[in-house]
């Protein structure tokens, strides 16, 4: 019986790679796009099923349950995500900026993953696109709102884990897919996106069964929380 993974966020860069990659390892895949534009990106995968979902907006998200409940998944990843303000700065940031980060990077991929959890297998995964720069240890003074941010989605990612309890044999991953030749990323990032999103679909693929919450990057590395 063929797998399936539910990507979130799937119509560019790093979740169209994803995508990409488990329909060339024979899964079937799920994969959400918010608008038009990400639909036709998404038409290019054949084979794939194009949801399309805001993720902050309420109703999108319930509307999505619906169309899937009788859908069960062996991989969830919630890649959705922003980078905050071109100016990068704490002093100068307003209310509506740092409100539409958090949101964005950090609450609305929880929201999402709690509505979409009854489609997770006992012993599936649950991913969640972070970032080196969430790990106290490893942030940069450069990008310290999106820092915080990714740092804000690690800490709701362990209250998940710690509201499921330590006899639920699903696994938990945050993932660093690395500095990627993306939009977000740009073309002098050190890392190319196939690179990554291989890496990225091989931790997910070998995640299954093992429980527990873990911070890793494309290749497996442990991270500092």
């Amino acid at each position: 019986m063929s797998k399936t993974a539910l990507i979130i966020g799937a119509s560019r860069g790093i979740g169209l790679g994803l995508a990409q990659r488990f329909l060339e390892q024979g899964w079937k895949v799920i994969a959400t796009y918010r608008n038009t534009k990400g639909l036709l990106q998404l038409q290019k995968l054949p084979g794939v099923r194009a949801e399309q979902l805001d993720i902050l907006d309420r109703v999108s998200v319930a509307a999505l349950a619906r169309r899937l409940q009788d859908t069960t998944v062996d991989v969830l990843l919630v890649n959705a995500g922003v980078s905050g303000p071109a100016h990068r700065e704490v002093e100068p940031a307003t209310l509506e900026e740092v409100g539409s980060l958090f949101m964005t990077n950090a609450i609305a991929p929880l929201q999402v993953a709690e509505r979409l959890l009854p489609l997770l297998k006992p012993d599936g995964v649950l991913g969640f696109t972070s970032s080196i720069m969430g790990s106290r240890e490893l942030a940069v003074a450069q990008h310290r709102l999106y820092s915080a941010s990714k740092a804000a989605l690690n800490h709701m990612v362990h209250s998940l884990a710690q509201k499921l309890g330590a006899d639920s044999r699903r696994t938990l991953l945050c993932l660093h897919p690395g500095w990627v030749q993306t939009d977000m990323g740009g073309n002098s990032a050190p890392v190319d996106l196939l690179t990554s999103t291989e890496g990225l679909c091989r931790v997910l693929r070998e995640a299954e069964g093992k429980g527990g919450l873990h911070f890793l990057d494309y290749q497996g590395q442990a991270l500092p929380w």
